[in-house]
């Protein structure tokens, strides 16, 4: 059975701006003394914190623990403290965040071809390209913001050409997406806005797309294309499925991605000993330790902190702890990732560990659909700018540096650095 906290053994106060800059210690607190913990969260919702590796796992693959908020017993004024803001009055709940089978498993076979390794592999040169291309715009400058002129923009352009969003339309996307990382952790009204704003876009891209689309489907074809042409051949696909579905993959697919490359970049500028481990293999082309390398930085401070919200349909029993119908449980992958019962030493960051297997992008049914595109652009992310800025360096006392707030994903709000000035290598800009 799982301990309670005592006088002796206070709980550790969790959801703070000092917990939300160093989680691990509280984390380990919990996996030894309370592994599925009720707390009440700054929303005001009340959910079991799931942190043990083991029983992290469990959850994340119980088919008693449904991802639609229908099944959560809150009140029905309160409705909506769950998931994202705004994505209710949008008309924006029908995505795989919200879904379990069968209709899971109907969306998610309409665009996982958009995301098998051939197709991330045939995408890996535009993603080289956007990657120098903004590593130009700062190169002869010496410093960057390595948050808002890299880490942000890289996968809001990359999402945004798979989805077939016209390049004069992307900085629009980036406005709206910038809004949602900023007010992450504070007002939800914010992220409502640029919710609103996204949806209004998609009705109507997919409308313009809808008028144009060619009888044939042609190499490369995009993925909105791809789901109207899904939706119009009898796939049951409706247009605010198509919506919903565009959207999470814009809103899940670049916020990872963002803190991947920002939490990634600063764990080995933290670490010099790995960095240089890194950038010796680079040298020689040889990408063995660059690929266990991007496993171990989602295990060591990976980006997503909390899978998405889960709710029980039914009476379970989860790390000794008795879940009621209707409760929310919250996998925390964050700790679980360091549980000392299934990673030897979890604290230390070892780019060559092996037997990697990390919660970093879920587990189960719900395993995350854009991973092999989150690796591809992670890896040439780091790649590219231990190769071409050699001497990357902080340019801020870590402690000053600050983290989101929010619940789910866990990233750096600013990842200020210093480099030798160095020639662009082409065209500037993503649009070139």
């Amino acid at each position: 059975m799982t301990s309670k906290p005592t006088a002796a053994t206070p709980a550790p106060e969790l959801f703070t701006w000092e917990f939300a800059t160093d989680p691990y210690p509280a984390y380990a607190w919990l996996r030894e003394h309370a592994p599925v913990h009720r707390t009440r969260l700054p929303s005001g919702v009340e959910a079991w914190l799931v942190t043990r590796y083991a029983d992290a796992k469990q959850a994340l693959a119980d088919q008693r623990l449904s991802k639609n908020p229908a099944h959560h017993d809150e009140p029905a004024h309160a409705k909506g403290r769950t998931g994202i803001p705004g994505e209710r009055k949008a008309e924006l709940m029908t995505h795989l965040l919200n879904i379990d089978p069968p209709d899971h498993t109907r969306l998610r076979r309409l665009v996982s071809k958009a995301f098998t390794p051939r197709r991330v592999a045939e995408f890996a040169p535009r993603v080289q390209e956007l990657t120098d291309q903004l590593i130009d715009r700062f190169a002869a400058e010496g410093g960057a913001d390595l948050i808002h002129d890299f880490a942000f923009p890289l996968p809001i352009y990359a999402i945004c050409d798979l989805l077939g969003v016209p390049r004069e339309d992307q900085d629009d996307f980036r406005d709206w997406a910038g809004m949602m990382i900023r007010h992450g952790g504070g007002p939800r009204g914010g992220v409502a806005r640029s919710v609103k704003k996204m949806r209004g876009y998609l009705a109507e891209l997919i409308h313009r797309k809808r008028e144009a689309l060619p009888a044939e489907a042609g190499p490369g074809e995009d993925l909105i294309s791809g789901l109207i042409r899904a939706s119009d051949h009898g796939e049951h696909l409706t247009e605010n499925e198509a919506a919903a579905m565009a959207f999470i993959l814009l809103f899940a697919g670049f916020e990872t991605t963002v803190n991947l490359i920002g939490n990634g970049t600063y764990a080995l500028l933290t670490h010099p000993e790995q960095r240089r481990r890194l950038q010796d293999s680079l040298a020689t082309a040889d990408r063995t330790l660059l690929e266990t390398g991007v496993e171990e930085l989602l295990r060591y401070d990976g980006p997503v902190e909390l899978a998405t919200w889960r709710f029980a349909t039914e009476p379970l029993v989860l790390g000794g702890q008795d879940i009621a119908p209707g409760d929310p449980v919250l996998v925390v992958l964050a700790a679980a990732d360091r549980d000392p019962a299934r990673f030897a030493d979890p604290d230390t960051l070892d780019l060559s560990r092996r037997d990697n297997q990390h919660l970093g992008y879920g587990h189960g049914i719900h395993y995350c659909l854009g991973a092999p595109l989150a690796r591809l652009e992670g890896q040439t992310a780091l790649a590219t700018l231990l190769t071409r800025l050699p001497d990357l360096r902080l340019a801020a006392d870590p402690a000053d540096l600050r983290w989101r707030g929010g619940l789910i994903m866990r990233g750096l709000r600013t990842l200020p650095v210093e480099f030798t000035p160095s020639t662009p290598s082409g065209p500037r800009g993503p649009g070139a």
